[in-house]
This record gives structure tokens, C-alpha cells and sequence, in this order.
């Protein structure tokens, strides 16, 4: 497989080029189109490409406006023994300032390729692909048994609810085990979950010189603000057990209100994220938040204060039976980068989740990087480096040719 993976990886190269050229950016989130360029790309490979459009409606109450979902499966000997999912994201952020490279230029410079998707997670449709065409070459040798996934989608950074969630709701796949898009050095089995709050504080509108005969939203919000702050520094001890996890976050990432300078403000919308470690439970972790803005909220006549859910993803935790894809992962990438490779959890949150929710045990594992700042994922020079890439095709070839064995 090594030489399978050696002799194509030019091709492995070239693909992940092509896909890092096509713009998936989420906002606005219109990813049918990179998801049919993607499918033929796949088909050119040999293989057959299953695609799965989202209805519209499903779509846009996610801020979405197309998604197609693809899936690639290839069944080894009597196709009894395991089903294992391999799922990347095609969807990114938008690129942003202050590039050296054309975000959508593939390029490939000092032995890493630069783009907007590259290093997230556009890499891993190359990694798995390629790890499967490798696997395919001893497969008989080997005696595997049993199927292979892969679920290529386009919503990630919407929260994977028209993604995998749907796949997996639509009952267009029931995997054994899945394995995510992640990073080459570590073996992810726990992450963060995110709540996303809207805040609303109404009051009444008037002239700034006669500010009484309003009531000023955005002085009833001042209580509430310093309520979620001190929150936020109470949070700074709530630490997870999980390695690499850290503790519990909260931010107010947007503010918007006012008229105009001479008008007193009769409405002001606060947006927080709440990262949740994975000890936590995200619907009592959005009830005592609520509950915390309603207490800080100041009794004062015309002010009206309403929380809405915009979006609430658990967190992945590790589920009994996950250790049989954490060895063999740790095992392969020790050997083939040459530094163990242990497992751990990490400060995000991602759509493998939905697996886990699922029942599924899930972990990431894929050609990113050794860390996100390092690859400058979500940053301007996004980028990975083709020995990651190389690496980590052959430990998921590796990894599945284990898991296979009959």
C-alpha cells in the first residue's frame, strides 16, 4: 500500500488541487456546484459517486443555500464485517485579507499546498480516496471483509445538520465506526460543543433630550453584559478532564442596536458563543444561561429581554468501542511519522458529533495539521504540507485494512 500510495500521490496531489480551486464558501453557503465538480473528479478516479442534493427549504433554515452530499462505498468480500464511514467537509470559511497566494490557486510552494480549504478539510477527500485506492491493492492478499464509506458534505461550518445529520436521518448510511476529517499528529476523541444565544433587550424609542420619557435598551443590556462577563471568568475554572479540552468558554461576539445618536436606543441584540466542555449537557448549560440574563435584567418599565436558540451543538464525547479505532490510528501514525501520536480532545467543535450522537464511535483523523494555528486554518495562508498529506493516507489505508480483517 505504501507503494500504491508513493505511486499515485502526484494524482493525490493534483486532486486536492483541483478541489481547493473551486470556491465553497460558507456564508453564503452555495456548495451544489463545487459538490458536482468534486463528483466528477471522483468518477474520473473510477469510481461511483452517489449524490444526494438537500431539499431547499431544509437548506436555507440552516442560512444555506445548496447542499448536495456525496457518498462513495466499496464493498470488500462478502461485505459482512464492518461499515466504516470516513467523512470530510468541502465547505469553508470565506477567505478573507491579507493572503500572499490566490486563496483559490492551489498553489504549491516549499512543499505545502496553499489555499482556502486545504489544510480544513478539503485535504481529507484526498486522504481517504487515495487510502482507499491503496487498500484495493492488497484487499485480496489481505483478506478484508467488510465496507467502506466515504461521505464527502458541505455544511461543516453550518453545523453539519444538512450534512451528516441528514445522511444519517435519511437512513442513507448506518456505519459501524466513523472516522473524521482531523489532524495527522493526534487522534481526536473528544471535542467541544458550541451554543450560539441571540439576546434581545426592547424598549422604547425617544428624544435624547428627553431620554426619560423612553426606556433606554441599551442601558437595561449594561446589567446583563456585566452578568456574562463575570460568567466568563467563572468559566475559566470549569476544566474538562478530557486532555486537550481546557475549560469552558464564553464570548459576545456581536452587538447591534441604536437609531441614531439623538434617539434613544429601543433595541439592542447581543450574539454569544458558549463553548461546552464535554462533561457538559448543552440544553441545562442554555437553561442556566437564560436564566442568568433574565436575573441580571433590570426591572424596569418598557423593557422587554428575549433569549432564542440559533444553534446548539453537544459535544463529542468518546463512546464504548471507540478504542478499536483508537489503536490501530495511534499505532500506524506513530510508525509513520516517527513521534507518537497519542489520543486526545480539542477546543472545537466539529460535525463528527453527529456520528456520535448516532451511536457510532468517532474519532478524527486525517492529512490536517499538527495544529490549526500552524496551518493558519480559518487564517489568511491557509496551507498543508504534502508530507502530512503522504502520511496520513497511508495510516487511514493502514487503519482500514486492519479493521477489515476478517
Amino acid at each position: 500500500m505504501r507503494q500504491a500510495i508513493e505511486a499515485a500521490f502526484a494524482e493525490e496531489v493534483d486532486f486536492l488541487k483541483a478541489i481547493v480551486r473551486v470556491p465553497s464558501d460558507n456564508p453564503p453557503g452555495d456548495c451544489a456546484g463545487a459538490a458536482e465538480v468534486a463528483a466528477g473528479l471522483i468518477e474520473a478516479l473510477g469510481y461511483e459517486v452517489e449524490r444526494h442534493p438537500v431539499p431547499e427549504a431544509f437548506v436555507r433554515a440552516y442560512g444555506m443555500r445548496s447542499v448536495t452530499n456525496l457518498v462513495i462505498r466499496r464493498r470488500f468480500g462478502t461485505g459482512a464485517g464492518p461499515v466504516i464511514a470516513l467523512n470530510a467537509h468541502g465547505d469553508v470559511v470565506p477567505p478573507g485579507e491579507g493572503w500572499t497566494a490566490d486563496p483559490y490557486g492551489g498553489e504549491e510552494r516549499g512543499g505545502a499546498i496553499y489555499g482556502r480549504g486545504a489544510a480544513v478539510s478539503k485535504s481529507d477527500f484526498a486522504t481517504y480516496l487515495f487510502a482507499l485506492r491503496a487498500l484495493e491493492t492488497e484487499a485480496e492478499e489481505r483478506g478484508l471483509d467488510g465496507t467502506v464509506e466515504i461521505h464527502l458534505t458541505y455544511d461543516e461550518e453550518a453545523g453539519g445538520f444538512v450534512g451528516p445529520k441528514w445522511l444519517i436521518a435519511q437512513g442513507l448510511t448506518k456505519p459501524d465506526f466513523a472516522i473524521s476529517a482531523g489532524f495527522s499528529y493526534a487522534v481526536t476523541v473528544a471535542h467541544n460543543g458550541c451554543l450560539h444565544l441571540e439576546i434581545v433587550v426592547r424598549g422604547r424609542q425617544a428624544h435624547a433630550a428627553m431620554p426619560e420619557s423612553g426606556a433606554d435598551a441599551l442601558e437595561a443590556t449594561t446589567p446583563i453584559l456585566a452578568a456574562l462577563y463575570a460568567e466568563r471568568h467563572r468559566l475559566a475554572d470549569v476544566v474538562s478532564a478530557e486532555k486537550g479540552i481546557g475549560s469552558a468558554k464564553l464570548t459576545v461576539g456581536l452587538i447591534s442596536g441604536g437609531i441614531n445618536t439623538n434617539v434613544v436606543p429601543d433595541r439592542v441584540a447581543l450574539r454569544l458563543d458558549r463553548r461546552l466542555i464535554p462533561e457538559e449537557n448543552g440544553e441545562a448549560v442554555e437553561a442556566a444561561l437564560v436564566a442568568l440574563v433574565q436575573a441580571a435584567a433590570p426591572a424596569t418599565p418598557g423593557i422587554e429581554v428575549e433569549c432564542r436558540r440559533i444553534m446548539l451543538a453537544e459535544p463529542l464525547k468518546p463512546l464504548p468501542g471507540v478504542e478499536r479505532l483508537v489503536e490501530p490510528l495511534t499505532r500506524h501514525a506513530s510508525a509513520v511519522l516517527g513521534t507518537s501520536v497519542e489520543p486526545t480532545g480539542v477546543p472545537l467543535y466539529t460535525d463528527a458529533r453527529h456520528y456520535s450522537e448516532a451511536g457510532i464511535p468517532t474519532v478524527l483523523y486525517g492529512a490536517g495539521p499538527r495544529s490549526i494555528l500552524e496551518a493558519n486554518a480559518h487564517s489568511a495562508d491557509e496551507h498543508l504540507e504534502l508530507a502530512d498529506l503522504k502520511a496520513a493516507t497511508l495510516v487511514i489505508a493502514e487503519t482500514l485494512a486492519d479493521l477489515l480483517k476478517r
